[in-house]
């Protein structure tokens, strides 16, 4: 298997279990057209996101790395009418196309959009007492995935489910010695979720449109 039977398999997926959707594909294009990193989610993995909300009858959501806000719209339409998704988002560049995104979704009202970094921005959503979360999609900066993570845990309830993209990059993962700090962000994670005994938690490897890498979930048990 290569990259051009992966994108292939991608399309397969998508023509018969992705129905096509204006305000997404809107959203995909209006990110190409602003110059954002092609690293949104791609529609197979929207839907997963989409599901996994679902089957936790999630009515709050944090989301970490809004980029265009593409995997923010499939998160928000798992929610019910009165539910809330927080996007956090440093470039204000990626914030505004993700605004006129969420907008066009119609989920304004049901979606706030917080620019900043998101380690300062995470200390002020747990100084606001809000209510746990019930899901948290971790997509951002890999090099600080473990702080992340530990403001997830601290964000989040027994029950909770959280999520972390990007997690293999092209096998990457398994170089100890490397100087990328991405990398090394990476694998602190998975040294913090292997001692936390709050938590179980697996990953998955996955092959695409994106090329080859996976993501890791995590269920909160105390």
């Amino acid at each position: 298997m290569n990259q051009t039977a992966w994108n292939a398999v991608d399309e397969y997926i998508d023509t018969q279990l992705v129905s096509s959707d204006p305000v997404l594909d809107a959203a995909l294009a209006a990110c190409t057209s602003a110059g954002l990193p092609a690293i949104s989610v791609t529609p197979s993995q929207g839907k997963l996101l989409h599901l996994l909300a679902r089957l936790q009858a999630a009515k709050n959501i944090l989301e970490i790395g809004t980029l265009g806000g593409y995997s923010t719209i499939w998160l928000a339409r798992a929610l019910p009418a009165n539910g809330r998704l927080i996007t956090l988002e440093v470039d204000a560049k990626h914030l505004r196309v993700a605004i006129q995104n969420i907008a066009r979704a119609g989920l304004t009202e049901m979606v706030e959009l917080r620019e900043g970094n998101a380690l300062e921005t995470l200390p002020e959503l747990a100084a606001e007492g809000l209510e746990a979360f019930d899901l948290i999609f971790i997509d951002a900066d890999k090099c600080n995935n473990p702080k992340y993570f530990e403001w997830a845990l601290r964000l989040s309830r027994k029950g909770s489910l959280i999520i972390v993209d990007n997690v293999v990059r092209d096998g990457r993962v398994i170089e100890a010695e490397s100087t990328d700090a991405d990398i090394q962000g990476i694998r602190s994670l998975f040294e913090w979720m292997a001692a936390e005994p709050r938590i179980l938690a697996t990953a998955m490897q996955t092959v695409g449109s994106k090329g080859y890498d996976g993501f890791a979930i995590a269920l909160v048990i105390g």
